[in-house]
């Protein structure tokens, strides 16, 4: 399972990015799919998360309101559109595909929000 994600960058206090990740496997529609992020000296966070059919998705609380994902089955690809980005933010974010008893991730692609 290879997951490419992209979209992140350098943005002030305030503004938006969206993170696209594109995942090359057939198992994707049968994934739950995830945003984790890890700053700095910190533990991996997992940020957000939704079901196969996108009925249901979960957010850390810190990014309740601000952040939402999303997926295409089509397009075999998760999304996550973060607004109100905040200091607190920066992190390389990393897409994750669970499924079955595994889960599979790909590199990271770095947020930096500055003050």
């Amino acid at each position: 399972v290879q997951l490419q994600a992209s979209g992140g960058g350098l943005v002030h206090s305030g503004e938006y990015l969206r993170l696209s990740c594109l995942a090359s496997s057939n198992i994707f529609n049968d994934s739950i799919m995830a945003w984790y992020r890890r700053a700095p000296g910190k533990q991996r966070e997992l940020v957000a998360s939704i079901s196969t059919d996108s009925t249901t998705t979960n957010y850390t609380d810190s990014v309740k309101g601000r952040f939402t994902i999303a997926r295409d089955n089509a397009e075999s690809t998760v999304t996550l559109q973060m607004n109100s980005l905040k200091p607190e933010d920066t992190s390389v974010y990393y897409c994750s595909a669970k499924w079955w008893r595994f889960e599979y991730f790909g590199q990271g692609t770095l947020v930096t929000v500055s003050s």
